[in-house]
Order: C-alpha cells, then structure tokens, then sequence
C-alpha cells in the first residue's frame, strides 16, 4: 500500500504539473491605482476600485496570480469628458493593462465597455498660514518680531463652492513656557472639517521664533496743549509725563526725548470731564516692544490774558 500509495501521488504530481504547463483562458480581478490626474480635476471616492479581465495564459501563471496582490496603474491622463462624467474608453484602458502585463500573458477582454472614473472640476488658491502661540517668557525676555513660518502659504484644491471662503489657515497650538532662547517648531495645520473633496499642499510648516532681552527705560516727556480757547492761556499739572519704554539695551542707549511727542487736545474735552484733560502718544520711536504712559490724564487752569 505504501508503494502504490507513492506512485499514485507521483502519478498525480506528473499529470497536474503537465496540465499546468498548457494555456488556459479564465478570469481575475486586478485593483486599480489611479495616477497622472490633471491638475484642474480631483478624484473623488465613488471611483471603480478593481476590474476584472479575462486573459489567457499558462496554469502556472494562473496559479501565481491567485497568490498575489494583481495590481494595475490606469493613467488618468488619457481621460475623457462626455455628458458631463469623465472616462476612459475600452481600447486606452486595454493598452495600458496589457503594457503592464507580462509576455506571456495575453489580454482577450475587459468586464466593461468603458471605465467611468469619478472626478471633478477644482479651483486652486493660496491660503495665509497663520500660527497659533501661547507663549510664557522669562523675566525680561520677549520675542523680537512675528513669528518666521515657512513656508508662508498653502495650495488647496477643491471644488470653488467649498473653498470660496477661506482665506487663512492655522497651525495647531504651540504651547511654550520659561522661554528664554530662540526657537523652532514642526507643527501640523488644522483644515477645517467641512473640505471632504479638498485637498492641501501641506499638512505642516515650521514655526521660527527669535527670543531677545530686554530692559525698560522711564523718559519724561513734555506735554503739549492744542486748541485751547483764543485770549486764554493753559496751565496744566504736571508739565511732563513719564512714559515707559520696553526695548533692547542697544536701543535703549539711542532713544532720546526728541522721539516722543504727548499731547493733551483741548477739543476732545467734554462737560464730565471738568479739569482734566486725557493724554495721546502720537509720536514714538520705531523698534521697540512697548510704549506707555504711567499716567494717561492732567489737570489744568485757563487764565484769561
């Protein structure tokens, strides 16, 4: 029994692997993988995913093909326009599958007549990146500037009725605390949730930060009145204000009284206001972080000349 038992799988053997070596026709599905899309359409998620094609080859082939991933590029760019859908004729999908096919396989038909592709019409348009911060300085330090994002902008694609409206896009949130030092982020952008057939260039930028110390000055600074009543003069108390400025040490050294100007204005004055007049900064120095008055009013008299 053990003899006639291994002849007969030899005998078997011999004649399935005889078989396998003659053609065959019979039928497989390959997967889909779409590239080469145009630039003014997108592919949307109703597309065919697989098709199936009836070829001819070896058994040995056949039986390769039932253990592997069958997949197939279809270019996109030999698509076609007709009563408003997009397609691909049966002749242009045969050449491009047969192309990938190897010499001994051949290509007798596809399931379809044409391959109806789900794609649509897209407008394009660049968005501001704008960045989201909390951040919690040392004593004395702050940062010098905007924050440098880079790259500065993104390319979305969609149809115009969803992004007609955008016009900014934000990072995620950069949490920092005890900053001290310069800094530099990779953060992801946020896209706003109702863009299902939209498409962004980029899904993060790097956020750039320069940190610097800086020190305070208090400068005090004459005031001037306008508009005060004809054939009257305006004795106001004090006669100077201290305005305190935030800026680097090296600026600090440059920055004289000729850069500020404060005025009280007369004409702003109204009848709840008795003696006291309100303060405006219209004149300050460029480059600092900060300018302000430790006190914004003054009182005054009017003598009669």
């Amino acid at each position: 029994m053990k003899v006639f038992s291994l002849f007969l799988i030899c005998s078997f053997l011999a004649w399935f692997i005889s078989n396998l070596s003659d053609s065959y026709e019979s039928r497989t599905n390959f997967a889909l993988n779409y590239k080469n899309l145009p630039d003014t359409l997108l592919l949307g998620n109703k597309s065919v995913n697989s098709i199936e094609a009836k070829l001819r080859t070896s058994g040995f082939r056949f039986l390769y093909y039932n253990f592997i991933n069958k997949r197939v590029d279809v270019d996109l760019s030999q698509v076609i326009a007709k009563n408003g859908n997009y397609l691909i004729t049966e002749d242009a999908l045969s050449e491009q599958i047969e192309l990938q096919l190897p010499q001994s396989i051949s290509l007798i038909n596809l399931d379809r007549s044409q391959l109806f592709v789900d794609l649509y019409q897209v407008t394009a348009k660049e968005l501001q990146i704008k960045p989201r911060l909390d951040l919690q300085f040392q004593q004395n330090f702050i940062m010098e500037g905007e924050p440098i994002i880079t790259p500065e902008t993104v390319l979305v694609k969609g149809p115009k009725n969803e992004i007609d409206t955008l016009t900014t896009i934000y990072t995620s949130k950069i949490e920092m605390t005890d900053v001290s030092s310069d800094f530099s982020e990779n953060i992801l952008l946020v896209f706003p949730k109702n863009l299902s057939n939209s498409v962004f260039s980029i899904n993060r930028v790097n956020v750039k930060g320069k940190v610097v110390k800086f020190s305070e000055k208090a400068f005090d600074v004459p005031i001037r009145v306008l508009n005060f009543p004809k054939g009257y003069n305006v004795n106001i108390f004090p006669n100077s204000i201290s305005v305190l400025c935030k800026a680097t040490l090296e600026k600090l050294k440059k920055i004289t009284l000729q850069d500020f100007e404060v005025i009280a204005d007369y004409k702003q004055l109204n009848e709840t206001d008795g003696n006291i007049l309100f303060l405006e900064i219209v004149k300050k120095p460029e480059n600092v972080y900060d300018v302000r008055m430790l006190e914004n009013k003054i009182n005054f008299v009017l003598e009669q000349k």
